[in-house]
């Protein structure tokens, strides 16, 4: 590792023991401190990035910059996000916002709270504008870095960001966000390295399912108490699923990986149009992600009821989170959540929304610009292919103002270090790290 990574590496560490744990602004543990001091922290160690790009503070405390190019039509968007998600401290391996290294060399892992969701993006496109600045380069276009502050909580810091770049009459030409990684043994078969590049990501909703009774003392239950009713439209949603498909993205991916893979798959990955009903009814037998790729999932992730142990129930509700496919609707799936459940005495509500993205082309100039700077800063054996992105991200909120939308995270990421996000021991590798300063590097060059 040269003195120059080595300097980067210790700026990311720096930056990554900033707690910048998203919370609801109405939660009186909010606080704003570790926000305004990432802040003071990027503008002291890239002086020559803002020296050079122009800054706003959006919504509160997310940022915007703006690097003029000789032509300011048709700018990139690079974004990522400030805030993270909250510790369990004792879960930890090691103290969560310390940053430790563990081994040397480029395959010394970084353990920290944010070092791949979402600083390690963040980060790796501040080292790759300040150097760039600082050799003299100017960009063909202009370019926006759009960082939210609170994307982990659906915030709205996004959304600030794309009212101000639209009241600007900004149309990019490309935008990228978080998202896929580049990875290996995701995808069965597959005997080179992907590299997975959301062109769209799956709506997300929240439905709170809801049994009523008058309630009393736990001692005399009724017949059929709210809790058994909850159940029961629990247990029936959870063994009716939404039924399979293949979107034209997943069945693009299996076109593209065909030609790469051993065995039986690989004819069968090639022939997709006769064998997708029959894979799209496979694939969650294989893991909870192919699984998510092939179907609108929903899953009951809260459960509440009386206030003690004693006491029925007045109201047992279960929140119940579903990730939409493209092509389904928030109405059409709480349709289904109804019928699935058929008891017009469980209360189904959509508490909040936010529809499937449009899809966004995976041939064309933006995406050749993507899988140029992958096969340059990645490696010539990574192979680009289109990917619906399983989770939210802020980058749903562009696509009113770009066609041209993408979610890849320029990272070679294990299936353990891809586990640990929003887990214990979120980690990353420092020359994974440091090859995705790479891959921001030569996009920026293109741009």
């Amino acid at each position: 590792m040269t003195r120059t990574d080595a300097a980067a590496v210790g700026r990311f560490r720096e930056l990554l023991r900033i707690a910048t744990v998203s919370m609801p602004t109405d939660d009186p543990a909010a606080d704003d401190t570790a926000f305004v001091a990432f802040r003071d922290a990027i503008a002291r160690l890239y002086p020559s990035l803002h020296g050079v790009l122009e800054r706003d503070i959006v919504g509160g405390y997310s940022l915007l910059y703006r690097w003029r190019g000789t032509d300011a039509a048709a700018p990139l968007v690079l974004m990522a996000h400030i805030d993270v998600v909250p510790v369990v401290a004792e879960e930890w391996t090691r103290p969560p916002f310390a940053a430790e290294t563990v081994g040397a060399g480029e395959e010394a892992e970084i353990h920290a709270r944010g070092a791949v969701d979402d600083k390690g993006s963040l980060v790796a496109i501040l080292e790759a504008v300040d150097a760039l600045v600082a050799e003299g380069f100017t960009p063909r276009h202009d370019v926006y870095l759009a960082f939210g502050h609170n994307e982990e909580i659906a915030g709205d810091g996004a959304q600030a960001i794309v009212a101000v770049l639209g009241e600007r009459g900004v149309h990019p030409s490309l935008v990228l966000d978080e998202g896929g990684a580049v990875v290996e043994g995701a995808i069965p078969g597959v005997q080179v390295p992907t590299a997975v590049i959301g062109v769209a990501e799956r709506g997300v909703m929240t439905v709170r399912l809801t049994a009523r009774e008058l309630g009393g003392h736990a001692s005399t239950p009724p017949r059929d108490p709210a809790t058994a009713r909850l159940a029961r439209a629990v247990l029936r949603l959870h063994r009716r699923p939404f039924p399979t498909r293949l979107v034209p993205p997943v069945r693009a991916m299996f076109e593209t990986v065909a030609p790469h893979t051993s065995g039986p798959l690989r004819p069968v990955f090639a022939s997709i149009g006769v064998t997708g009903r029959l894979l799209a009814k496979v694939f969650p037998r294989l893991g909870p992600e192919l699984n998510a790729l092939v179907r609108t999932t929903a899953v009951v992730t809260e459960l509440s009821g009386a206030a003690g142990v004693n006491v029925l129930a007045t109201s047992a509700r279960a929140s119940v989170n579903v990730r939409l496919l493209p092509g389904d609707t928030a109405a059409s799936a709480a349709a289904r959540i109804r019928r699935v459940i058929g008891d017009r005495h469980i209360q189904v509500e959509v508490e909040s929304a936010s529809e499937p993205s449009p899809v966004s082309p995976w041939s064309g100039s933006a995406w050749d610009r993507l899988a140029a700077a992958t096969a340059s800063a990645l490696g010539g054996d990574v192979l680009p292919t289109p990917y619906i992105q399983l989770g939210a991200s802020d980058s749903r909120w562009f696509t009113s103002i770009s066609d041209h939308v993408y979610r890849f995270t320029p990272f070679h990421l294990t299936r353990a270090e891809r586990e640990a996000l929003h887990s214990h021991d979120e980690r990353i590798r420092v020359g994974s790290w440091l090859r995705g300063i790479g891959f921001y590097r030569d996009l920026l060059r293109a741009s």
